[in-house]
């Protein structure tokens, strides 16, 4: 089991209105991940569409990945992509982040 980013499951929990439990690993929230996706390209498509704008998936990025693993798990390769979108918008978030001291000069 690999350990996963303490920060990932509850971002994935907000951004797809899931209730995921924070203690699972890659594998299985990857599964469980596809599992949803698999449902919503079945049951209701639009929703997903809406999801991955959301979470802000590249489209085109997409639309390469599952021309060019044709015949895979399309919705193994979409939880891939989610999960490399939330992960990076993690880490753009602590890279960004300030401690919160604002320099008197710069209050209003």
């Amino acid at each position: 089991m690999s350990p996963i980013n303490t920060n990932l499951i509850p971002e994935i929990n907000t951004s797809l209105d899931l209730q995921l439990a924070e203690t699972l690993s890659y594998e299985e929230l990857h599964s469980k991940l596809s599992e949803e996706i698999n449902h919503l390209i079945n049951h209701d498509f639009e929703k997903l569409v809406f999801y991955l704008y959301r979470i802000d998936v590249n489209e085109n990025k997409m639309r390469n990945v599952l021309e060019q693993r044709e015949g895979e798990n399309a919705a193994g390769l979409i939880a891939d992509l989610i999960i490399e979108r939330q992960l990076q918008k993690i880490e753009s978030r602590k890279k960004f982040k300030t401690d919160g001291a604002i320099d008197e000069n710069e209050k209003w």
